[in-house]
Order: structure tokens, then sequence, then C-alpha cells
């Protein structure tokens, strides 16, 4: 997976000058080199017209700025998918419909030379001044292989760079050689580009630079002969998926207390010390009621994109790929289609784009249908409160604790949910043509780069703090305006019974009677049989923005009843009026619809904004829309009457 996410609109180039683009097969550490050179200076958008994701940014290149351009991943420029088209396009000048950069620097894997010199063959066929880049040497070394570098550049007849990732002095001289591009050599015959002739150029080349293939990696051999098991590999990737959840929870834990225990003391500060009542709800309930009770989830955030980003950087989760190529074989779909699945762990926008990779269009459509359903980072703080609610942090199963068993089961309900979905939409699109071959790189084990792995916490971590300073404050601002509003008077509370000089017991009277009140019963009869009341239904509704602002909402909501412990005024909620007037709100079985409804319902503007523009219309995201509410609802039904039941 790439280590960039998120596309906006229409991106226009980051600067005015020369334009190089970065080309390679995926995991020839283009992306690594794009980060180096850049400095993480990247610009996100779209190509003109085409829905796939583009990456620019700025490197320093002597005297002047360069402007680099990260290529989608591609084996061939023979395109079969939406990614490796765009490539195509953007090296042939012809096309007209992209535009085509000054040069290119062409990455090519050491250790698998002999597959990616056809890529080469294909552009400098292109015409294009090309410098190739050679990257891994150290792992062909390490391996028993070699390669002569010199005589390489001689066969090839470019300019080649060798760069070893880490090395300041291997990134200099490729700086170096990007300040004068003019002086590129170029070969005075372009390489045959097809058929036995290419062929018979890539052996020539090979042997001309004295290359030898490397070894196979005794190490990683020995372990994929367990991790690649159908039924060893199978049990142990169940087995690191659940120790996955039980760390988020035990780890994480110390972490969210002491953040929560912050944020409560913060809130007694601003209740005794901040004299204007207005000011004094704005900044209890809308920030640190709301804002605050989403911020407190930032440990397990940043404790899961850290984990995944472990498993990433030591070569694991391609096996992981690997080996749900065969389940997703049943469903009719292919490897690619899990990767993208797998991208939706962190949000389902990175998801929905990576199917772009899918050649199959009918595959593309029916993961994408899918994916929302895969349990993502915005879901988490909502679990994360819920299931802590339904079970006591105590309370184990066995050795193991019982949260992040519970945690656990919702992340495999959402996985087997989407590939179901998956399998379904492929079947009323259309099951014709044949499951094309996945090919993957498998990488060899290795210690994950510690800057590798905190830049992709940083940005992570990043994201969720803008969505929570961008979507999240905003929409927690004007809840508090309809939880707080039409203001009443100290005379109106006197005749309903309230003491005007008993802070929380006048709020509490003024978000009963709220225009949020209002809203909230006014969908009463499509949530009450779920068990949910109108504060829970306001909850839900304001979810359709970002999941996570039902946290920031019921965070409003407990502040206002208690100021002090808002958590603790959580549990102790109960009905107000009807057939279940004063009977506690949270019960088991309600806390068990929220959940089923949380991982069924699609509550993500951002995510059928981009599935709009991922399909061209709104067909299929009204469809998506539709038939996940349907699900979630049903589900909710279900888990609260089942479990209503039991307990």
């Amino acid at each position: 997976m790439s280590g960039h996410h998120g596309a906006g609109s229409t991106a226009t180039s980051v600067a005015t000058g020369l334009h190089v683009a970065l080309v390679g097969s995926p995991n020839c550490g283009k992306s690594t080199l794009f980060n180096a050179l850049t400095g993480l200076r990247v610009k996100t958008g779209n190509y003109p017209g085409v829905t796939v994701a583009r990456y620019e940014g700025i490197a320093r290149a002597g005297d002047h700025d360069v402007v680099v351009e990260d290529l989608p991943g591609t084996y061939s420029l023979d395109p079969i998918s939406p990614d490796e088209q765009v490539v195509h396009e953007v090296l042939d000048a012809d096309s007209g419909s992209l535009q085509t950069p000054d040069a290119v620097l062409m990455l090519l894997d050491a250790t698998t030379l002999r597959r990616s010199l056809g890529l080469l063959a294909q552009v400098l066929a292109r015409g294009l001044p090309t410098c190739v880049v050679v990257t891994f040497q150290d792992e062909l070394a390490r391996r028993g292989g070699s390669l002569d570098v010199a005589r390489f550049e001689r066969a090839v007849g470019v300019r080649v760079v060798p760069v070893t990732s880490g090395s300041r002095d291997d990134l200099a001289g490729l700086k170096d050689a990007l300040a004068d591009v003019d002086a590129w050599p170029r070969p005075i015959f372009p390489p045959p580009a097809e058929g036995e002739a290419a062929r018979a150029w890539v052996s020539s080349v090979l042997d001309s630079a004295a290359y030898r293939s490397p070894d196979v990696d005794a190490r990683t051999e020995r372990i994929d002969k367990v991790l690649l098991h159908p039924v060893w590999g199978s049990l142990i990737f169940l087995a690191t998926m659940f120790a996955f959840f039980q760390i988020i929870f035990t780890v994480a834990a110390p972490l969210q207390n002491a953040v929560q225990h912050a944020f409560d003391n913060l809130g007694v500060l601003v209740t005794d010390h901040v004299g204007n009542q207005w000011v004094a709800s704005f900044l209890s309930q809308a920030i640190i009621g709301g804002v605050g009770g989403v911020l407190v989830f930032l440990p397990q955030i940043a404790l899961l994109f850290l984990l995944i980003s472990l498993l990433e950087g030591s070569g694991y989760l391609s096996r992981a790929a690997f080996l749900m190529d065969r389940l997703m074989a049943r469903a009719g779909l292919e490897g690619r289609a899990f990767v993208a699945l797998l991208s939706s762990m962190a949000c389902a926008i990175p998801g929905i784009m990576a199917t772009r990779s899918l050649p199959s269009a009918k595959d593309r459509l029916a993961t994408m249908m899918g994916a929302p359903l895969m349990t993502c980072s915005a879901r988490l703080p909502v679990y994360i409160l819920l299931v802590g609610l339904l079970v006591p942090s105590s309370a184990s199963i066995g050795p193991v604790g019982a949260q992040g068993t519970v945690m656990f089961l919702l992340y495999a309900g959402g996985a087997v949910s989407a590939m179901a979905t998956a399998w379904f939409f492929k079947r009323i699109t259309g099951k014709h043509g044949p499951v094309l071959p996945f090919y993957m790189e498998m990488p060899t084990y290795k210690l994950p780069r510690a800057r590798s792995v905190l830049v992709a916490v940083w940005d992570s971590c990043k994201g969720f703090l803008s969505k929570v300073g961008r979507i999240i404050l905003v929409v927690t601002i004007v809840m508090w305006a309809l939880l707080n509003l039409p203001g009443r008077g100290a005379g109106e509370l006197r005749s309903a019974g309230v003491n005007p000089a008993d802070k929380t017991a006048s709020s509490s009277y003024v978000l009963d009677h709220s225009l949020a009140s209002h809203l909230g019963k006014a969908v009463e009869p499509v949530f009450a049989p779920l068990g949910f009341d109108w504060r829970i239904n306001i909850g839900v509704l304001a979810s359709l923005s970002a999941r996570e602002t039902f946290v920031s909402t019921l965070g409003q909501v407990a502040a206002a009843d208690n100021p002090d412990h808002p958590r603790d005024a959580l549990k102790a909620m109960t009905f107000q009026d009807g057939p279940h007037q004063g009977q506690r709100l949270f019960t088991a079985g309600t806390i068990a619809a929220l959940l089923a409804f949380f991982m069924y319902a699609l509550q993500c503007m951002s995510t059928i904004g981009m599935m709009r523009r991922e399909t061209g219309g709104w067909k299929w995201p009204g469809i998506a829309f539709g038939y996940m509410f349907v699900l979630a609802w049903g589900a909710a039904f279900l888990a609260h009457a089942v479990v209503g039941w039991l307990v």
C-alpha cells in the first residue's frame, strides 16, 4: 500500500519548471524515493478527467526546483487497470489528454532486474529523457547477487544512478543528475519493447552488466513455509488480528484514561471559574464535552496505525493478501480486492481509491460497494465508547480480555460482511469473464524502518486531528446550538420547578426542551424499536457527517447532565418519558443495537462523495446508502431483541 492517502479535486502542478515523473513497478521503492526527494512536501489531487490520485512534490536540485510526480506503480505500459492507463497516457506525448513530463526517473529493483527491464524498454521507446535509478542493491548483495553499474549504464545507453535507502550521498548524486537533465545520454536507437526481440535485448543487457540474480532469501523462505501455509498461515493470520485488538485495549487504555481525566478536570475548572453561563456552557459542553470526548481516543487511533505500519513494513501484509486471495476467489474476486478492502481499515476513501488497481469494472464496483463495511478508524471511537459501556474493563474470557475479544469480533464481522456484499454485487452486476491471476510482490521480511513507521503514524494522527478540527468541531458547535436553544429565562425555570441557581438542573431542563430534542423525537418512530431515545437519535443523525460526531454529541449531552463526570452521566441516563420512563437507557440490548447499527450504516458523507466521483453519478452511492441503512436497522433490531432476551 502506498504511503500517500487522499485525493482532492483536480490538481495543477505545484510549481513551474522542470517536471519529472517517477516510474516503476509496485514495491520498487518509488514512494520512499519520492518522500526523500520532496521532503514530504506533497500536493495531492486527481488527474484531469480521471479519478486516479496524483502526488506531486518539490525537489531542490542544484539552484532550482524540480516538480516530481509519483506515478502509480505498474508492471507494463500495456494497461489493464485505471492506474496503469494513467501511466500509459502520461508518458504518451501523442495522447494529449494528460501532461507529459519533461523527463523520467525510471526505478529498477536490482533484485528483480530481469522482469523490470521489460518496463524500461517500453519507457525508453517513448523517447523522453530518462535516468535509471537502481534500488535495493544492498539487498542484492546480501543475497549473493551482483550488478556492475558502470557496464549496466553502457548497456542501456542512459544515465544510471544507484540509490540505497537512507543514503544521503546517493540521494545527493541523484539530485545532481536532476540539476542537468540536458546532459543525460540517450540511446541511439530505442530498444525493442515487444516480443522475442525485447527478451533478447533484456538478456544481452544482463550479460553485459555481469548481472547475477540473487539467491532466494533463506530466512524468508523458511518463514513463508509457515505463514503461507493454507491452514497454519490462516490460523496465524487470525491470531495476529486477535492479538492486534487485545493490544489496542490493554496498551492504550492507560493513556486514554489519563487524557479522559485531564478533560474531566478541565471541565470542572470551566464550570467553577467561568461566570458567564453561555460561555461556560460552550466551553464545557461543545469544546470539552464534544471535541474533547473524541480526542480522548487519539491513543487508540495512534496505536492502530502503528500496528498496521509495523505489519506492512515487515512484509507481512502482502502475505495476508496472498492468503485471502483464495477466499476472495470464492466471491468471484481476486487478491487485489482484498488489498482495497484492507486499505479501508484506515478509511473507506483510500480503500475505494485502491479499487482502481482492479482490471475489471465489475470487480471495482463490487469491491467499492463492500469497502464501507470494513471497520475503519472512524468507527473506532464509537466502538471503544460502546464496548466500554457494555463490557467491564476487568472482564475476561479465559486468559484474554473480553473488551478486545468483542472488538475483534466487530472487525471480523465487518470484514465478512464486506466480502459477502462484494460477492452479492458481483453476482447482480454480472459474473461474466474469468478471474484474472493475482500478481503481487512478496518482499523479504525485514525490520520496519522507524522513520517510515513514525511518518505513517503521524500522517494518520494528523488526518484524525484535522478531521476533528474541521468537520467534528463545526458539527459540534451546530449541535451545541441545537442543544441549548431556545434559551430559558429564570421565570420559566422556576415555573417548571427548576432552581435557576442549580446549573446542572437548569442545563438538563434546557436540554430536554431544546431544538435538538424536538428533532430527535421527530425520528423516534424509526429508531424506537431499536431501543434508542431522542438523545441517541440526534447522535445518529449528527454522525451522518462523520461517525465520530456520535461520540461528541453524546459527550455534550452527558456534559450537560454532569460536567464533572460525563462518562458516569452516560451510564446513569434513563428514559425520560414513554413506556420505559425511569428505566436505564444504555442497556446491554441498546448498546448491542448501536454496535450493530454502526457496523453497517454508511455514516460518512466523504465516503459517499468519493463513491460518486468513482462511479460518475449518484446512482450507486444512493444504492449503497439505502442498502446499508436497511441492513443496519435490521441488524440493530435483531441485536436489541436477542441480547435483551439473553441478558
